[in-house]
């Protein structure tokens, strides 16, 4: 293959980069699973978002230092070869791979579901397919239209949640007329601020942990932008206040307006919001936005894990043929392998939901804390490296380093050993701890095969 068929296009201009990482935080977790957490945890639910938040915005910030001295495609698994080796790189690469192939199929899975609440007699599995499908064939138009796609998708996202803050706002001072202001008495009249303890806090940080996961996909997109440094920098700095009025603004809206313990109304939390003002059609509204969600996932996934692929096969960790681009500059071989994945997934969810397709969402589940966690690693490792070879590179710094990042590692590690110990979570910490050492040792297999045909080669040249 020459240069030219394998060189990805830098279509991506920075208004996308900048919608995809506004939007790319704000998932269907928000809008329908944070829910859940608000009846297990109460208004200190708020308190799972603000600390998960917290991990999340250091981990992009360390991400953007490395990002910016190494703009790459293959982003978090490069830096990961780079600091701690080729077995990292590689093992963190399929993870995520894995991570993202599955979202894909949940997603598609999710999108079906709620397109069958207009249309009852589609069958899931079939719009499902058909999801997947439509969005292969946006990926493998060219880089640009998953970009514009994703921009649309983003902005809907984005004034969907700034108008239900103004909504929220609106209720909470009572300035809505025939609509009593709410006041505190569901922040602490009902078993107090925090009425299952300090424990469901724990709990729920574990589970928000997963709903950012996402955020940084910016540091991947920002390889086919002609402006890299520039993307970067914007998604880097623009993580704090995303997380601070989309998330912590949102929850603080449903604590305050909503009964905690109230199981209807936090079913559907922002339908039971907009239907406390009656507006008309809430259901239908968000329905519609919740469908945006996660089509902009699905869009994303599908970019995301055939970038991994493509990366990993420019490294060696993966079959050569997922290198090839098309005349747009679309790897095109990457793609229709995550979308096949994706395609065999759904067949399981079809053919088996309550086992095979259970464990492969299972096993996925803890990938974000390993991702997180091995970036935070390698940034540790990246920044001796950086200082000592290339100082004027580091554009933008990991604040108190590196007393934050060994915090960072510590409150991770933590949370991925906590996991064992949660009832809900435990099938997700054994069967990911599983799948990462079944990757690791794929690592050392085709390492060792590799060497052996290497030598087989050198015995016959001689011979």
């Amino acid at each position: 293959m020459n240069h030219q068929q394998t060189e990805l296009k830098k279509d991506l201009k920075i208004r996308h980069i900048t919608m995809i990482s506004l939007g790319g935080i704000i998932g269907a977790g928000l809008f329908v699973g944070s829910g859940s957490l608000i009846n297990s945890a109460g208004p200190a639910s708020i308190f799972s978002y603000v600390f998960a938040g917290l991990l999340v915005i250091l981990v992009m910030r360390m991400l953007g230092e490395m990002s910016i001295v190494n703009p790459s495609i293959g982003s978090f698994s490069t830096y990961a070869r780079d600091a701690l080796g080729p077995w990292a790189g590689y093992t963190i690469g399929w993870l995520y791979w894995f991570f993202w192939v599955i979202v894909i199929a949940v997603e598609a899975i999710a999108g079906a579901n709620i397109i069958q609440y207009w249309f009852p007699s589609w069958s899931s599995w079939t719009v499902s397919l058909a999801l997947t499908f439509l969005l292969t064939l946006t990926n493998l138009y060219s880089v640009k239209s998953f970009g514009e796609f994703e921009y649309w998708f983003s902005l809907i996202k984005v004034v969907s949640i700034v108008l239900f803050l103004i909504l929220g706002g609106a209720i909470i001072f009572g300035f809505i007329p025939g609509v009593e202001s709410p006041g505190t008495s569901n922040l602490i009249h009902r078993g107090g601020f925090m009425p299952n303890g300090i424990s469901s806090i724990f709990l729920g940080i574990a589970i928000v942990m997963f709903s950012f996961m996402g955020s940084e996909i910016v540091a991947t997109a920002a390889g086919e932008t002609q402006h890299p440094e520039k993307a970067i920098r914007v998604a880097t700095n623009s993580v704090i206040y995303r997380i601070l009025i989309f998330y912590l603004g949102s929850i603080f809206v449903l604590v305050t307006v909503l009964p905690w313990d109230s199981h209807t109304l936090l079913k559907n939390p922002f339908v039971s919001v907009l239907e406390l003002v009656n507006i008309p059609g809430a259901a239908q509204i968000m329905n519609f936005i919740v469908l945006t969600a996660v089509l902009s996932c699905l869009n994303s996934g599908l970019y995301t894990s055939s970038r991994m692929l493509f990366a990993m096969a420019n490294s060696g960790d993966a079959p050569r043929v997922f290198l090839k681009v098309n005349k747009k500059g679309v790897p095109v071989y990457a793609i229709l392998g995550c979308t096949a994945i994706s395609y065999i997934s759904v067949f399981f969810n079809y053919l088996s939901p309550d086992k095979i397709f259970l464990f492969l969402v299972n096993a996925s589940g803890g990938v974000a804390l390993l991702v997180y966690l091995v970036i935070a690693f390698s940034q540790l490792r990246l920044r001796r490296k950086y200082e000592k070879e290339n100082p004027q590179a580091l554009k933008l710094k990991m604040w108190l380093f590196p007393y934050l990042t060994y915090a960072t590692i510590l409150a991770i590690t933590t949370i991925f050993i906590f996991m064992a110990f949660i009832d809900s979570l435990r099938s997700q910490f054994y069967l990911t701890a599983l799948i990462a050492v079944l990757v690791v040792g794929s690592f050392f297999l085709t390492k060792n095969k590799q060497q052996t045909n290497v030598l087989q080669d050198k015995k016959k040249q001689a011979i």
